[in-house]
Formats: C-alpha cells, sequence, structure tokens
C-alpha cells in the first residue's frame, strides 16, 4: 500500500475513534449522572428526554459529519490519484 492510502486509514480510524467517543460520552452521560433532575416534561423526568431523544439526534449528525468527511476525503485521495477510475 502507498503512503496516502495508509494516511487515509489512519485519519479514517481516528475520525471514527473520536466520533464513537462522542456518541458514548453523550448517549450515556446524561442518563448516569442527570438523575438529580427533577424537572418533568410530559410526565417524564428530564434526564430520560436526554438520554432518549438527544441521543438519536447525535447520532444522525455523527452519520452526517462522518459522511460529509468521508466524501471529501475521498474527493481529495481521487484528485490526487488521476489513474483511479471515477465512478
Amino acid at each position: 500500500m502507498g503512503r496516502e492510502v495508509m494516511v487515509f486509514i489512519h485519519k479514517k480510524r481516528i475520525l471514527t475513534t473520536v466520533l464513537f467517543l462522542v456518541w458514548l460520552v453523550v448517549s450515556f452521560g446524561p442518563s448516569f449522572f442527570a438523575r438529580d433532575l427533577t424537572v418533568m416534561v410530559g410526565g417524564w423526568p428530564l434526564y430520560f428526554w436526554m438520554a432518549a431523544q438527544g441521543s438519536i439526534l447525535l447520532f444522525i449528525c455523527i452519520v452526517v459529519v462522518y459522511a460529509w468527511l468521508m466524501n471529501r476525503w475521498e474527493a481529495q485521495e481521487a484528485a490526487q490519484d488521476p489513474l483511479t477510475p471515477k465512478g
């Protein structure tokens, strides 16, 4: 494998790891540490809404960020290597 491919794979692994850690902290953090919130929203505690709704919205944002960055990086990779077939 060429050096450019190894750099691309390394960037992809770092991105995946960072986005996974963000998802982990935001999804599970509120449900464990926000139980002291006594505010009720629609008959349910606020920490429930933070965990249930916030984790879904964050997951969608993570997918969008991942797709945008990967498309950008792949386009840069294709522009550097003109022999790669496009399609």
